[in-house]
């Protein structure tokens, strides 16, 4: 199930708000709203706001588990720009433009929930459907395969150069 919430006629120009929507497209809703609360951009707030906003029609409106969302598809368009005139040298006078920007958040379900009929009744039964290849992987395959080389290795592979190597380089280090 998709939830839409929109933001209309901001008065910050598109061009900047789109710096924070980079930030958390595609992000959990709930890491989404720890970047927005530690960012520091003017577009943060109302952002905040919207997400927040969105994350309370699904739980209220669509009986959506807040913890089970994504943002899905985040657009931020142009509004109007509202025009307006500043005095210059020699009697001339230069056009000022105050943009806008329109912005639309779509929240989805990381795991989507189905609604079936059972053969003879009118409750509602809710069947969970994998949506990605990654969590129809066990978790526990997962943390297998991670543990197969640890993390410090992930990250400082580097291999040292052999003896016979320094003497050949142009500038030789103190340190390897």
């Amino acid at each position: 199930m998709q939830v839409t919430a929109k933001l209309r006629y901001l008065r910050i120009a598109p061009r900047k708000v789109r710096l924070v929507a980079d930030l958390i497209r595609g992000k959990k809703a709930e890491e989404a709203k720890n970047l927005l609360t530690f960012t520091v951009k003017k577009s943060n707030l109302p952002f905040l706001k919207l997400l927040n906003q969105a994350l309370a029609n699904a739980k209220n409106n669509f009986q959506l588990d807040p913890t089970n969302l994504f943002i899905s598809k985040l657009t931020v368009d142009e509004g109007p720009k509202l025009k307006r005139w500043r005095a210059r040298a020699r009697g001339q006078g230069y056009e000022i433009q105050k943009k806008t920007s329109h912005i639309n958040l779509i929240l989805d379900e990381l795991v989507k929930s189905k609604k079936t009929k059972k053969s003879k009744g009118s409750d509602e039964v809710k069947s969970e459907v994998i949506l990605s290849s990654q969590e129809a992987v066990g978790a526990g395959e997962l943390k297998e395969s991670k543990k197969e080389k640890p993390k410090f290795e992930e990250k400082f592979d580097v291999k040292k150069p052999k003896a016979e190597n320094r003497d050949k380089r142009f500038f030789k280090r103190t340190t390897f």
